[in-house]
């Protein structure tokens, strides 16, 4: 499906890659939301990595390798939106969470904890869990769309998952000695 939009795209129609845009506009909005916690700068990222897209559609070797090279973009314009806007958000609009079988309380607090410590990592650190955990890419794949070699997104990865899991930790020490007290 994408491969015919996208040659089409590469000839300048614009219905077409209006189509592509609809096609992805979802993940890509995802993937920005994840990277950077704040709805109003992702739809900014996605936007202009859209138009960056259009732009350069005609220097796509492959059509096949549309979403990935799309993803390199969106990348590069979540990492230019976090330097933009200067600040990390405090106004965040959670994307639904799937539920849960359990005690509801303890999946929300769970989330509310990973939320938390996956905030204080940085653009890169998250974006090499968003490519990996979120689309599920093995980290060669990750590696490409990130534009980045292969020894640095393991190294990304090894960082991102050890300061993920010290976060959580400490969160859950601070906690328990509140209630301790």
């Amino acid at each position: 499906m994408h491969r015919a939009l996208v040659d089409r795209a590469r000839h300048g129609d614009v219905e077409a890659f209006d189509a592509l845009a609809r096609a992805v506009g979802g993940r890509c909005m995802g993937i920005a939301f994840r990277i950077l916690r704040d709805t109003n700068v992702a739809e900014d990222a996605v936007q202009a990595a859209l138009i960056v897209a259009w732009r350069e559609i005609r220097n796509l070797r492959d059509a096949d390798r549309f979403e990935p090279w799309l993803h390199r973009i969106l990348t590069r314009e979540c990492y230019a939106e976090a330097r933009r806007s200067g600040r990390w958000s405090t106004t965040l609009r959670m994307l639904p969470a799937p539920q849960f079988a359990g005690d509801s309380t303890s999946s929300v607090d769970d989330r509310d904890q990973i939320d938390r410590a996956f905030r204080r990592l940085t653009l890169e650190q998250r974006a090499i869990l968003v490519f990996h955990h979120y689309l599920d890419l093995p980290l060669v794949e990750v590696a490409n769309r990130l534009a980045i070699p292969l020894g640095t997104a393991k190294s990304r990865l090894h960082h991102a998952t050890a300061a993920l899991r010290a976060s959580v930790e400490a969160d859950a020490r601070a906690s328990s000695r509140e209630h301790m007290a």
